[in-house]
């Protein structure tokens, strides 16, 4: 039934993905959102797979390769890290991702890129990494990277692609609308690194106030979303040699 309901999905919304070659000769900036243990390391938390799901671990390897990229071309990484204060509750989700916690850390597959010097950490308490990044005085931390470096294309990756993911790229294409972010143009989101979680109905029947989320559905719904509001939704990336004058 749950295919059935994502193949008619898919042909009511189709999702048209392309295959992108980012140039050499224009600052890429790689964002990754919540690829952390409490989000996709089994067992790890009350929001982390209870078994080894296919489509997070394929969206952990696509992300080391492509943080492995970026950092041997010393262009800018931010990693956004779920990191919750104990008295401060997200509903409608349980305590996940406490400060302080092995939840709140990368996944081992990148914690490797702390030590990098093109890397940017920041540990929000929301969903929206935009939102996370405002300090007490009003300033933007993700603001400020996008300007300091000069970044006119940005990727997108991470967790979950329906809601972290979603929420950060809508609040950064409203900024770019309005004029927040020069000299930020496109803003990509990879699908093949992107994932979100699985809880199937008959699962979510069985655990009080918890809403059924079947993977793949949502997946798809929240790749149509971005796009929706302007994101380049891509399956391929690769970088191209500079442009011949």
């Amino acid at each position: 039934m749950v295919s059935q309901t994502i193949d008619l999905l898919k042909n009511e919304l189709p999702l048209e993905q392309e295959s992108v070659v980012l140039p050499e000769e224009v600052v890429t900036g790689l964002v990754l959102v919540d690829i952390i243990n409490g989000f996709c390391t089994v067992g790890a938390g009350n929001l982390a797979p209870r078994e080894p799901n296919r489509q997070i671990s394929g969206m952990i390897n696509e992300s080391a390769r492509l943080a492995r990229l970026f950092c041997e071309k010393k262009l800018p990484v931010m990693a956004f890290l779920d990191s919750h204060h104990a008295d401060k509750p997200e509903d409608p989700y349980p305590p996940h991702c406490i400060a302080g916690t092995d939840e709140s850390n990368l996944v081992p597959a990148l914690q490797w890129i702390e030590k990098e010097t093109n890397v940017t950490i920041r540990r929000k308490d929301c969903y929206d990494g935009y939102l996370g990044s405002i300090e007490a005085d009003g300033s933007n931390v993700f603001v400020d990277w996008v300007k300091n470096n000069q970044i006119s294309t940005l990727l997108v990756i991470g967790v979950c692609t329906d809601i972290c993911v979603l929420d950060f790229v809508c609040s950064t294409l409203s900024a770019r609308n309005r004029g927040f972010l020069s000299p930020l143009q496109d803003v990509m989101v990879y699908s093949r690194a992107c994932a979100t979680f699985d809880v199937p109905l008959h699962v979510a029947k069985n655990i009080k106030g918890a809403l059924p989320h079947p993977q793949e559905l949502m997946h798809h719904v929240g790749l149509y979303m971005a796009k929706e509001r302007g994101a380049i939704i891509t399956n391929e990336v690769s970088f191209g040699a500079p442009n011949k004058p």
